[in-house]
């Protein structure tokens, strides 16, 4: 990772972590922590998304599953610029795998990784450009009032976002196949917000 001694640091406290075993907020962590992030002080876009699956608990790398082909594919770009730390940042709202739900979904993010962390590395990120908020936490943690009553209508609301002063917010669903059926019933996702994403991404990393 690049970047400073301050986000270097901060980065190893952040691997070390063990909050959600040792003082968790509500059930323990049922595994060993392993929490996943990229991050550099010259990164342009930030992917802000939930917390990593299971793939990505093994590989100890963000978007290493099906979920990341896509969310690939609808920034537009390849695997190599979105692994570039320099250039991209990936910081969940909570960086480890958080288990598995009685019917076998991912469970939220640890409620106790964002107010800890978050705003500690944000504050370490002055070069982004862009946000994409992946699912309803980011959402909600970066929109505040903004967020809107469902995803669905966020979403919708994408040109709104523009933050005079900080990064330009676009909210996305999450890319997982549990989506598919949220994809074919907004087609405008695919048909102008994408577009509009590609070209936003485009322009910045194009431009560093």
């Amino acid at each position: 990772m690049a970047g400073g001694n301050g986000l270097k640091n901060l980065c190893r406290e952040i691997k070390a972590c063990r909050l959600c075993v040792e003082q968790p907020v509500g059930p323990p962590l049922p595994h060993d922590p392993r929490p996943v992030l990229q991050v550099s002080r010259t990164a342009r876009i930030g992917v802000f998304g939930q917390a990593p699956g299971v793939k990505v608990h093994i590989s100890g790398r963000p978007f290493t599953d099906p979920s990341g082909v896509r969310l690939r594919s609808w920034m537009g770009i390849s695997e190599e610029d979105f692994y570039d730390a320099a250039r991209v940042a990936v910081l969940p709202m909570g960086f480890c795998f958080p288990g598995y739900s009685a019917k076998g979904a991912d469970l939220p993010p640890r409620s106790e990784c964002a107010p800890q962390w978050r705003q500690r590395v944000l504050d370490e990120l002055p070069s982004l450009q862009a946000a994409l908020l992946v699912g309803r936490y980011a959402q909600a943690w970066h929109l505040g009032p903004r967020n809107r009553r469902t995803l669905s209508e966020t979403v919708a609301g994408w040109r709104q976002f523009d933050r005079e002063g900080g990064p330009r917010m676009v909210p996305l669903p999450h890319p997982s196949w549990r989506n598919n059926a949220w994809l074919k019933r907004n087609p405008w996702f695919e048909a102008e917000l994408l577009p509009d994403l590609r070209a936003l991404v485009g322009r910045i990393l194009g431009s560093s």
